[in-house]
Order: structure tokens, then sequence, then C-alpha cells
């Protein structure tokens, strides 16, 4: 597969909301209630709406495109949110769709938003595949564990960091 790996702009904002649900559907389907798709769907033009400001930003916010032009990945990076942040660069998010899978995208868009650089993530605890990809490429759980907001379930997430060097 052939990808072409870029900065976003807010005119994605469309393809990339609706690429992140269908992601969220293949990754999270086992793990998150049918309503919580059914109202991750319907909400889909407030989040367009959001995307484009969010988008509009410097911070990396890379996007995969196929040979069709389609989205097919996402990351994010940027300042890091937590008040004990244990490096100053967050990786906020990646994911591909499943057909990608085991293609090189994700270790394509982890290098296009952070590089090498030492950063830390938050990662759905149970996500097997996630969190054996972030151990692949230097990350490893420091300790931490949390809980998404209630709208996601209250699911468990825990933190993984990489060093310099790593």
């Amino acid at each position: 597969m052939d990808f072409q790996i870029r900065q976003a702009t807010p005119h994605d904002a469309e393809a990339v909301v609706r690429m992140h649900t269908l992601a969220h559907e293949e990754t999270y389907g086992d793990h998150l209630s049918a309503e919580f798709f059914r109202a991750r769907r319907e909400s889909i033009p407030e989040r367009v709406a959001r995307r484009r400001t969010y988008l509009a930003g410097s911070d990396p916010r890379i996007i995969a495109v196929d040979a069709n032009n389609e989205v097919v990945g996402l990351a994010d990076a940027g300042p890091g949110r937590d008040d004990d942040g244990p490096m100053p660069l967050e990786l906020y998010s990646l994911y591909t769709l499943k057909r990608t899978h085991g293609s090189g995208l994700g270790a394509a868009l982890l290098g296009a938003a952070i590089g090498g650089s030492p950063a830390y993530l938050w990662v759905l605890d149970g996500n097997s595949r996630a969190v054996a990809f972030y151990r692949k490429h230097g990350f490893r759980p420091d300790g931490r564990r949390g809980l998404l907001p209630p709208e996601w379930e209250e699911l468990p997430e825990l933190r993984m960091v990489r060093g310099a060097g790593t």
C-alpha cells in the first residue's frame, strides 16, 4: 500500500473525523457500547467544526491518505497536558484503519508526529495491539493509570513513556 503523509489542514476536517470515527469502531468495538458509537456518529457535524479549528494550529496534525486520496490514518502531538507529565511532548493520538494494519503506516505516522523524541502517551488498558506497537517503538508503562471521562464510559487507560535515546 502506498500512502502520502502530510500535515492536515482545516479543509481535511470532515474526512479526518469520519476516518477517526471508523477507527474508533474498529479499535474499540469490543470495549464500548453500541450507544457510544451511535452518539459518536450523530456528533460528526459538531466534531467536524471543532476539528477545523484544531487543524488550523501549528502542532503536528498528521494524516495519511491512500492512492484514492482517502484518509486512512492520523497522528497528532503537542505539549504534554498532564500536570506531572514525564516529558514535555505528548502523542495525543495515533489511529490507522484496520485495512492498513501491518503495512508500516503506524510507524510512519509516529515518526512524522514525534520522530525519535522523548514523549509520553495514554493508551487503553487492554488494547494489546496498541501496547505492543508502542513497546516496539520504545515506550514503556510508567505505572500511571487513569480512567477516560464518563462519555468514554470510564474505560481504564495507562500511560507509556519513551525517554531520550530509546
